[in-house]
Formats: C-alpha cells, structure tokens, sequence
C-alpha cells in the first residue's frame, strides 16, 4: 500500500491514529485495541489537538524492547515521510517502551498494555470477544498507568504493585499489599477497560486484596489454577527510577553545524536560557540533564540540517553515553510544544497584544469568540474567569486583619488598601454565587516583616479556613506580586508602602520625599507602589506620585494609560496636602529634579507593542516522599485526573495552584505550599519564587480554576464513586468461580475426546470417512500442536483470534471443513 493512500485517513478531527510497522510498512490498528503494543514491534502514532491558532500535530514512533533494527529503521523513515506530508508543523517525538514520554502516556487514560511477541512471531491486533487468553500483567502507575505482561507465575509478584490475571472469561485482580487506592483504583478500570474493548463486556472480574487474601477462598483457587499453589513469601516492592526536578533543571544548550560535512556540537549557554539564544539559521540540542533531548529546528537552517535532526540527537545521545532509552522530541521553530517553552525564562509570541481587560478569547481550554471583559459572567464562562484571573468584579465583602504579637488585629475599614512592608495582613473576600457564599483568603507577606509574623500569618490563615469549614480559597502574596482580583477589591485605591507599619506601637516619621509608581489593568484594578525616591526609578511607560512636604507632583510618562493618569489623581487627592501639580515627561520644573536629587538616566524606550507570553497551563501529581521533589505531569488533563488522595499543582505561568483532595493524608497538606515553592525553586526556567500561589481544597473550586479544565462538572465531587463502590459493581464471586470451575471441565473434555489424527486422515474426509469421535465442523481439534501449524501455517492461539468467517474460509482451504 502506497503512503499517499496510508495517509489519506489523515483528517484535522481531533484524536489519534496509530500504525504499526509490518514487513516495514505501515499498517492501520483497529482503534478498538489502541493502548496494545507488542513488545517485538515498532508503531506510528500521530496525535491532532485543538490550538490556538487551529490545531496542532505530534508524531510519536514508538519502539519495542524486543524490535529489530530494520523495524526501528523503518518507524524512523516513516516518520520522517508522515512529517514531509503535513508540511515539518508536527513536533516528533521518539518513544520506547517503558520510557515514554508523559504526552504519549496521556493518550491512553485507560492505560497501556505492553503484549508479548509481534509481526515476526505471528502476533496479531484483534478486536473483540477474543477468549483464549491466558497472561498475566503486571500493573503500574498512579496517573498514567501502564500492564506489562511478565511470567505466569508467583515469582513474577511483588507487595508494591497490582497484578491482573487475564484467562479470557476470567479476569482477577490481585491488589499488593503496599499498593495504594490510586492504583487499585487504576487497575480496576483497566480491568474493566480489558472487559468491554477486548471481550464485548462479557468477562467476569473478581478483586483480591493481597493483605486480606483469607476473604477471598474462591478467588485464591482461580490464581493457583493457572499459577499453582504459592511456595514462598510474596516479592518486596521495587522502587521506580524517576528522574528528581533538579536533574531536569540540568539545562544546556548545544548548536548544531554540519559544515565540513560532519556533526559539530558546541555548547552555547546553561540555565538559566533564553529565547534569544535560538538563530533561526540553525539547529539546537537541547539536553534537559540527560533525562530527556530535545532539537529544535530554525526555519532558515538547511534542508540537511533538518532531515538529520533525529539521526542527531541519538548520535548525541551516544556522545553522552545516555541509555538508548532516552525520550528525544524534534520541534520546529514556531510551533513548539509546551514542555519545551518552559525550559526557558521567557517565551514570547511577537506582534500579538495582550490586554487584560481589553478584548480577549476565552481560554486556552474553551476556545470561544473574542469578547469584551465582564465581570458579571465569570462564573458562567470559567474560561473567562481563568483568563482574566477574576471571580467576579471585586464588590462583595472585604474583612482585613494585621499580625501583631502574633495574633489577628482588625485594621481600620477607612484604611483598607494601605499595605506596609513590615507588616503582614489576612484578607477575607466574600461574595456570593447563586446566593450561596465563597470565600477567598489572601494572605499578603510585606518584604520587612519578621519571620515570626510570616509564621503567624500562615498559622492565623489556617485557623480562618478552620472557623469557614475549610471551605476558603487560600492565596500566598508576596508583596508587589499582587494578583489582579487582589487589586480589584480595593476598587483602584490601593497603596503598598516600601517599609514601616501601621501599627500605632511601630509607626515611624514619615519620610520628607516619597515616589510612587502606579500599575493598573483598569481603573478598578490599580495600585501604587512605593520606590526608591530617586530619578533612575522613573519609566515613560508609567504616572509616578512624588510628594514632598510642600507639593504632590503627579508625573505623566508618555506610554502611560488612561487608567493610570486618573488613578494618579485620585490618589494624590488623598496624599497631597492640598498642593498639587500636573507634569508631563519633558516638562519638568527644576523643583521636581532637586526633590529626586537631581536629574538621572531612567527608562525611557518608546513602550513597543506587548508581547504575549506564551505559555500553556500543565497539571502535575507532585511528590517529596523519598526525599527528592518528583512532580509527574499529566498532559489533555480533564477534571478525572484530579485525584481525592493527592495534591495537584496547577501552573498557569502567573499563578500556581494547589488543589488538596478531601482524602489526602496530612502530611501532604500540611507541606502543600512548601510543595509549590520547591516546584517553583526547581523549575528549569529559574522562575519567580514569589509567584502568587493559591491553596484550593476540592469541591470549593473557583472559576479561575475550573476554567482550564474543559467542561467541568460542579456536582462530580458529589455523585463521583468509591473505589470501595466500584468493586461491589463488578458482580458475584461465586459467578467467576462457576465460569472457571466450566473451563476446567471443558479443558478435562478436550483431553478425554480429542484424539489425536495425523493430518492424512482428516483432511478432505467426508463425515463417513473420519475416524470415530472426531466432529466434521472442527477436524483441527484432532490435530496436534504440531500438524496443526503444518497445515494452517500459523498456531492455535493464532487461528483462535481470527473472525469466525475466517476461520471458516481457512478451514475450507485446507480440506478442513
């Protein structure tokens, strides 16, 4: 089959397509088994997703551990041909078993089953209602799970993982003692998963928990049925080799050149990178501390360059004596993935704008029309609200408190929005939805106060989500990194001072010169920042506020906007002293200079067209249980991937998430924002530590949450089931042992009825003709193992997977029938 005509099924409808490779060609699998995969062979999947721009592409070559050389050979020939057809826009991806990539994990929510055998042996994708079936799989994974068929045996076992043994018409889940509810809970639905694509939903499953195998008699005979009786003690458990996220912090930077006609390889730059370092003339490798290589592919480098990208990176590979096992990812310059972006300190689109509170398309998760901001529909669009970073317009009710002497002091409500730097402040935000009250609790930490007052402030914010049923919505703010909803609440006034207090105990003569500069995203959300009082502080961008004892200045750069200017005046209505003065840049009186100290250099670039940082929001199951911070992603993440038992880190660039289930143990909560802030220190792209982080426990979600997710069900949480509920739904025990009890005996009437014939005897015999006992319709059965192949030319297991029709016409070819 030609590849024009293999790619034909090629569409832009999102999902995937896999190949496999058969005598180094490209054949289609029935989609009914995506998530098999023969250990002897090797595979093509192409992925398409919904972007921003249309949709995107990832091609993935998947290689076998038991696959020859030619089929890997051919998987990377066939790739570069499938890349070549859609034009070099997909990213290209090289997989192999047991090491692949989160992205190609992320496809198979139900899990991956790595099977034994393939082309070469005779091993075949069937669809559906095949029953001669004897394996047995072992089960890994929390979140991205994979089955590896290993040995029918008790010594293949061990205490940590669950293990599925799969008879056709039978399939028993045995649950390792150290095996958590996560995987039991996974295993379970690849059970199930097995049940309905591979047997039409006719098999039965029975569950074992390894610690109390004495409650299931039954069940413990089926296993020693096809696995004999148990000698020994059980395996211990083996740990997982999981690179930590400071080796993936490793970053360094290599450009690629074949002028002489030979790979050259020369280090650019270490962590931390940026974008500039990548020329569009060019090839680069990428070495994320040998845990992954990526190359990225500049528009303007040569047709060879381009072609030998992948040839590259694993002759690379080799140079660095990296195992064969290492996930290399080809992207193309301008349409690179996600991981890759984050790995460098800043990712920037040119000539798009950004705007919040301009005009804006809803999410990177529901792709909707562009539409003005307004707050009235944050709860009805979350996509919105997820993009805009607003729960509703900032009007609902406003509680402030100060720390001091380590206790909770209400603040004056004529001083709400004045913010000290050596104070700390807990401010409860209440508004309503449906008439049903939320909360928010802004923990806001000035750069002075004490460590006492940072400890006390953490300690009062979780006596406060305690008095509120735990039902607030908690946010760390390091001063000057206040998100806009924070803003919002003091509706355009509020004013963060560099240091000081206002406690009455602690205030300090205020200082004779004092410079502001005002940020807004709107005149609702602005705020003034104190700064150094000095003429180098200045920006044509920004209003500054200078006052002195005598005068308050309010200065107009040239780029600065509307908001700003008229947020400026109100607040020097309130600092000023009455006398107050208009500059515009250019025009300043020799009095504005002497108050500064005089006349100095200050940023004054024509402000250019925003970029817009480019960045996609990733969900992580994070971990520090080993004493090494480990944080797994889990990519086209959807609301089933936030687990009851775990803590989730949601990172939107500009904000991290910490999602807590209602079963996690309190360990983990009580390390969640530590967890945040070990992300944010081991990040590859040496990220801002003082990144707001948002503390939100499950089922009270704001919108700025569960508008990443697409389609988000509210009442999930209420009506999702148990793992405990899901195991009394797979049905009667004794039913799966009257099913195996009927195997034995069909297999204890196959051994006394069939005879053995030599082929001579059956083939093209009419009914008179055969030797006594033997039925006409399956002459095969009277073969041995032997003669059967010699006459069919493939096994029983073979033959037995095949449609019944085929059966039929194979059977007539050989005078078998």
């Amino acid at each position: 089959m030609s590849l024009e005509t293999v790619f034909k099924v090629i569409t832009d409808t999102p999902g995937i397509l896999i190949w496999r490779i058969e005598k180094l060609e490209l054949v289609p699998v029935p989609q009914k088994v995506y998530g098999n995969f023969f250990n002897g062979d090797c595979y093509i999947l192409l992925a398409t997703q919904n972007a921003a721009s249309g949709f995107k592409r990832d091609i993935h070559y998947w290689i076998g551990l038991e696959s020859s050389q030619d089929e890997q050979g051919a998987a990377a020939i066939n790739t570069m041909q499938l890349d070549d057809h859609l034009d070099g826009s997909p990213v290209q991806h090289r997989e192999v078993q047991g090491h692949e990539s989160e992205i190609f994990k992320g496809y198979f929510k139900s899990g991956i089953i790595y099977k034994k055998g393939g082309v070469a042996s005779g091993m075949r994708h069937v669809e559906t209602n095949i029953y001669d079936v004897e394996r047995l799989l072992r089960v890994k994974g929390k979140k991205n799970v994979a089955a590896t068929e290993v040995e029918m045996s008790w010594e293949s076992f061990n205490v940590g993982d669950v293990f599925l043994l799969d008879v056709g018409k039978v399939i028993v889940q045995w649950n390792g003692p150290e095996s958590n509810r996560m995987e039991r809970l996974k295993g379970m639905q690849l059970a199930k998963d097995i049940r309905d694509r591979e047997r039409g939903g006719r098999a039965g499953i029975g569950v074992i928990e390894g610690d109390q195998e004495p409650n299931s008699p039954e069940l413990m005979k089926v296993l020693a049925k096809f696995l004999g009786e148990r000698t020994k003690k059980i395996n211990p458990s083996t740990l997982d080799e999981k690179a930590d996220q400071q080796q993936k912090a490793n970053l360094s930077l290599y450009h690629v050149s074949d002028a002489d006609g030979q790979m050259k390889v020369t280090e650019v730059a270490t962590r931390p990178l940026v974008q500039d370092m990548l020329d569009h003339n060019d090839c680069f490798i990428l070495d994320q501390g040998g845990t992954k290589i990526y190359v990225w592919k500049g528009k303007r480098a040569t047709k060879m360059e381009k072609r030998a990208a992948m040839s590259g990176a694993l002759e690379f590979m080799k140079l660095k004596g990296y195992p064969n096992t290492t996930n290399i990812e080809i992207v193309n310059d301008g349409a690179e993935s996600a991981m890759f972006k984050q790995l460098f300190k800043k990712w920037s689109v040119k000539g798009q704008t950004v705007g919040l509170g301009k005009t804006y398309t809803v999410g990177n998760v529901a792709k909707i029309s562009q539409q003005k901001f307004d707050a009235t529909r944050m709860h009805a669009i979350p996509g919105m609200a997820a993009q805009e970073r607003m729960v509703d317009d900032g009007t609902g009710k406003t509680e402030v408190w100060r720390i001091e002497n380590l206790e909770l002091v209400p603040v004056d409500p004529n001083t709400y929005g004045y913010f000290y730097g050596g104070d700390c402040y807990l401010i409860l935000y209440t508004y309503l939805v449906n008439r049903k009250e939320h909360f928010i609790l802004y923990i806001w930490q000035g750069c002075h106060a004490t460590q006492d007052e940072l400890t006390a402030s953490a300690y009062q914010a979780v006596q406060i989500d305690q008095r509120f049923g735990d039902k607030p919505v908690q946010v760390r703010i390091t001063m000057g990194k206040e998100p806009r909803h924070f803003m919002t609440i003091f509706q355009g006034k509020l004013i963060i001072f560099e240091g000081g207090t206002s406690r009455k105990s602690g205030q300090q003569e205020m200082p004779l010169v004092r410079l502001f500069q005002i940020h807004s995203f709107d005149k609702s959300s602005s705020k003034a920042f104190e700064v150094l009082p000095y003429a180098s502080s200045l920006n044509s961008n920004d209003v500054f506020l200078l006052t002195t004892n005598t005068i308050c200045y309010l200065w107009f750069g040239k780029g600065s906007s509307g908001d700003e200017r008229e947020m400026a005046k109100e607040l020097a209505a309130i600092m000023s002293n009455g006398n107050k003065a208009t500059v515009a840049e250019g025009q300043e009186p020799l009095e504005f200079w002497e108050a500064l100290g005089g006349k100095a250099p200050y940023a004054n670039d024509k402000r250019l067209q925003e970029e817009n940082v480019d960045y996609q929001s990733r969900l992580f199951e994070c971990s520090n249980k080993t004493g090494r911070f480990i944080a797994e992603e889990i990519t086209n993440f959807t609301q089933e991937d936030l687990s009851e038992d775990d803590v989730m880190l949601l990172d939107t660039w500009d904000q991290i998430f910490l999602w807590i289930g209602k079963n996690a143990n309190e360990t983990e909560r009580k390390q969640s924002l530590t967890t945040a802030q070990e992300y944010l220190k081991t990040h590859p792209s040496s990220r801002d530590i003082d990144t707001p982080i948002f503390i939100i426990k499950q089922g009270f979600e704001p919108p700025t949450f569960t508008g990443w997710f697409v389609g988000w069900d509210i009442s999930k949480w209420s009506g999702g089931k148990t793992y405990e509920q899901l195991k009394k739904e797979l049905g009667d025990t004794a039913a799966i042992v009257q099913i195996t009890t009927d195997l034995a005996e069909v297999d204890l009437d196959c051994a006394a009825t069939h005879k053995h014939y030599p082929p001579e005897a059956l083939i093209n015999k009419q009914r008179h003709e055969l030797p006594e006992g033997v039925d006409p319709t399956s002459k095969e059965n009277s073969l041995t193992d032997q003669d059967f192949k010699l006459v069919f030319g493939l096994s029983r297991e073979v033959f037995a997977a095949l449609p019944s029709w085929k059966q039929i016409n194979l059977k007539k070819s050989k005078g078998m029938f």
